[in-house]
Order: structure tokens, then C-alpha cells, then sequence
């Protein structure tokens, strides 16, 4: 493969990683812990966009536990965020690590 060919190769799959990163952006996973009762919603790129409890996991004696559950749900979804974006990733890179790259 000539030089030339390879740096077009290597541009337009940058071009098309920059887009699968903005997608992934745009994209919501959901974490949840104690079968729903605590969901962290986060972007692929790893924002938080909101948080739900249910008013019945509330203990005013115990927030701790409610504490641990929220840590349990934003884990959760942080998987689900890994998950994703290697998974788009990878189409892209056909399998290849790139470090820095999800």
C-alpha cells in the first residue's frame, strides 16, 4: 500500500471516529440499582443527565444506603456507557485498540 493511500485511509477514519463520538454524545444509557428504585441517566459521554429515586427507597434514617445506591446506579450505567462505545467503536476501528479510544 503506497503512503499516500494510507494517510487517506487513516484521515477518513478519524473523520468517521469524530462522528461516532459525537453520536455517542447524543446517546443516553440508563443505571439503576435496588430493581429500579435508584436510575442515573448519562450520555456515552459519561454527563450525568438526571437522577430518579423512588420516594419509598427514601429513609431518612438511613441515607446512607440511599448513598451506596446511587454509587450502585452511576456505576451501572458508566458499564452500560463502556459497553456502548466500544461497541461503536469498533465497527468503526474494525476491532483494532487505539489508545486514548473507548
Amino acid at each position: 500500500m503506497n503512503p499516500a493511500n494510507m494517510m487517506a485511509q487513516v484521515k477518513k477514519m478519524q473523520a468517521e471516529m469524530l462522528r461516532v463520538q459525537e453520536e455517542l454524545a447524543g446517546t443516553v444509557v440508563s443505571g439503576c440499582a435496588a430493581a429500579g428504585a435508584v436510575r442515573v441517566e448519562m450520555t456515552c459521554d459519561q454527563r450525568v443527565k438526571s437522577v430518579k429515586i423512588d420516594p419509598q427507597t427514601v429513609d431518612p434514617g438511613d441515607v446512607e444506603t440511599l448513598e451506596d445506591l446511587i454509587v450502585v446506579a452511576t456505576n451501572d450505567a458508566l458499564q452500560h456507557v463502556g459497553e456502548e462505545s466500544h461497541k461503536r467503536m469498533s465497527a468503526v476501528t474494525g476491532g483494532m485498540r487505539i489508545p486514548g479510544m473507548s
